[in-house]
């Protein structure tokens, strides 16, 4: 048996605009370890959604990520040998880190350029209702309203 969980990590708020939720994208954008490269190319997508948008860009980024969080997710469980998908509501650390991470990977998706382009259309999209992470958490959503039956299963 475990002994307990570990300890959550405390981030550190990011140096230009002191938020810990922009790290923890940051963190999910870098690869190899190349955080600074990272920062930059979060820095500048945001600097071009305030452009194109005419808005303060990390507020259209932070709707974007409330349009792209899932409220609810399903799970499997075997139930008397079948596997039934039981939804079940997120709690909100998760809920924001799968958040980010479908924003992440259909960015990477897109067909743009560079991934600051990238970065800042999906963003721009995400804040208006659209695109490809916002269909990725209503297929969730449906999902788990098509299973509601299910849900005196829960865990």
């Amino acid at each position: 048996m475990r002994k307990g969980s570990p300890k959550k990590r405390e981030l550190l708020p990011d140096p230009k605009y002191k938020d810990v939720m922009v790290t923890q994208f940051v963190n999910n954008l870098m690869k190899e370890g190349k955080k600074s490269l990272a920062f930059k190319i979060f820095y500048n997508a945001i600097d071009k959604v305030g452009e194109k948008t005419g808005e303060v860009g990390l507020e259209v980024w932070k709707k974007a990520l409330e349009n792209v969080s899932p409220v609810v997710e399903v799970k499997r469980r075997r139930v008397g040998g079948a596997t039934v998908q039981v939804p079940i509501e997120i709690r909100p650390t998760r809920k924001v880190s799968l958040g980010i991470k479908w924003m992440i990977t259909q960015a990477r998706l897109r067909s743009e350029n560079t991934m600051e382009d990238k970065l800042a259309y999906e963003i721009i999209a995400a804040s208006q209702g659209e695109g490809k992470a916002v269909k990725k958490r209503t297929d969730v959503h449906k999902m788990a309203e098509s299973n509601k039956a299910f849900s005196h299963f829960k865990f």
